[in-house]
């Protein structure tokens, strides 16, 4: 998944009101770019922080950066944009890139439970359909290892029930998680910070509901899927 225009460094100064960053473009100017992220971002804000945003030139738009990737020390890249990999996965879902989950139809946003939407509905003649909910992960506290969620997320804890239900009804459910950083090979829920999230994974894990994670690529020019990694529960 390619960024519209490739991404320019800055220096973060601060993260505020969730969805803003000020940071230091390269030429001395401060500006205030958009932050595509409503989690914590634990790890990821300090100040003095390397960051690459992506310019735009839309009139509509107030705000002409956005803050699309984090350059931690030592150099590990982060995606910070939520929105990202819905569209990274459904790019290589299309492509026949995921091989647990290859089928004809791909269809994004559809209705379904109680109120929710499922990011995509898979299906093709001959096949059960197929509810992939996906998960954008970006949190690591231990080398090597990344965590979800990085903040208390009641609508997660309730995706995770809707999915068991799915299954109830003789249909696959998956939940993939997508880590949006280069620098970890395995995967963990991150239970102290919401236990009932945990709860919640569990008891669709033991319903049936499949896990998949997958690490990605990222540079300055975009973001693509890359190979599948290990469950550190499994």
């Amino acid at each position: 998944m390619n960024f519209d225009t490739p991404l320019i460094p800055a220096t973060l100064i601060r993260r505020y009101k969730r969805f803003l960053a000020d940071v230091t473009l390269n030429d001395g100017r401060e500006i205030t770019a958009h932050v595509a992220n409503p989690g914590s971002m634990l790890g990821m804000k300090d100040e003095g922080l390397r960051v690459w945003l992506e310019p735009n030139d839309d009139p509509k738009r107030k705000l002409k950066y956005s803050w699309k990737i984090a350059e931690l020390d030592g150099g590990a890249m982060v995606g910070v944009d939520t929105g990202m990999p819905n569209k990274i996965v459904g790019e290589a879902l299309r492509n026949g890139l995921i091989p647990e989950l290859i089928y004809q139809n791909v269809k994004p946003e559809v209705k379904y439970g109680e109120n929710s939407r499922i990011d995509f509905l898979l299906s093709e003649e001959g096949k059960v359909d197929c509810y992939v909910e996906i998960k954008s992960v970006t949190l690591s506290r231990q080398t090597g290892l990344a965590e979800f969620p990085d903040s208390v997320t009641a609508r997660g804890a309730k995706h995770m029930g809707e999915l068991a239900n799915v299954v109830q009804s003789d249909q696959r459910a998956v939940i993939l998680y997508l880590l949006q950083r280069n620098d970890c090979d395995r995967f963990d829920i991150a239970g102290d910070i919401d236990p009932k999230y945990q709860t919640a994974f569990m008891t669709a894990r033991e319903a049936g509901v499949e896990v998949l994670c997958y690490r990605t690529n990222l540079s300055q020019t975009g973001i693509e899927i890359s190979e599948k990694i290990p469950l550190a529960f499994a």
